[in-house]
């Protein structure tokens, strides 16, 4: 949604009136409705994003908390890294690749592969094994997952071990890799 739209839906709904079923005079649109007409990408306000985002804060307070043996204390940080992106535009610290643990990156890679292909959420179906790796290829050339280690996940067959494990037949389908 352009600037100008988003103008344009603010104007109507602070210069616009009607009057209600009780005979009330009020605004043409609710401060709700502005917000959720002037969603730029997705179908979440900004204020809905940012529940959704808490979970990672919640998990990582959760996580740091638990008295956890010597060779898992990192676990926090793994398990809290993987909405980072290599730009430094994820959350919610905002790391760059060079502040994040390879495991975080890692974690990262496989959460996206999962959530694209998870064909149990009752909000969406699985991808199709090609439309899941077209995205993360997409996603990799953004800076938002690593890349090297995506060209690994790749070239060492992670994603059709896991999709023959995993994965619903029907959605394993030829994988066409850009040259």
């Amino acid at each position: 949604m352009s600037d100008a739209a988003v103008a344009r839906v603010h104007h109507i709904g602070s210069h616009y009136q009607w009057r209600n079923t009780d005979g009330q005079q009020t605004s043409f649109l609710s401060a709700d409705e502005i917000d959720n007409l002037c969603i730029r990408k997705g179908t979440l306000t900004a204020a809905e994003r940012d529940t959704i985002n808490y979970h990672i804060v919640a998990t990582n307070k959760m996580l740091e908390k638990l008295p956890w043996p010597k060779h898992l204390q990192n676990v926090p940080e793994y398990a809290g890294g993987h909405h980072e992106r290599m730009d430094g535009k994820g959350y919610p610290k905002g790391l760059t690749r060079e502040q994040m643990s390879v495991q975080a990156r890692i974690m990262g890679i496989a959460d996206i592969f999962e959530a694209l292909t998870a064909s149990d959420r009752p909000y969406k179906h699985g991808m199709k094994l090609s439309q899941a790796i077209s995205i993360m290829v997409k996603m990799k050339e953004d800076g938002h997952i690593d890349a090297d280690l995506f060209d690994v996940f790749i070239q060492q067959g992670v994603y059709l071990r896991y999709a023959h494990e995993f994965v619903d037949p029907m959605q394993i389908d030829e994988v066409r890799l850009p040259s």
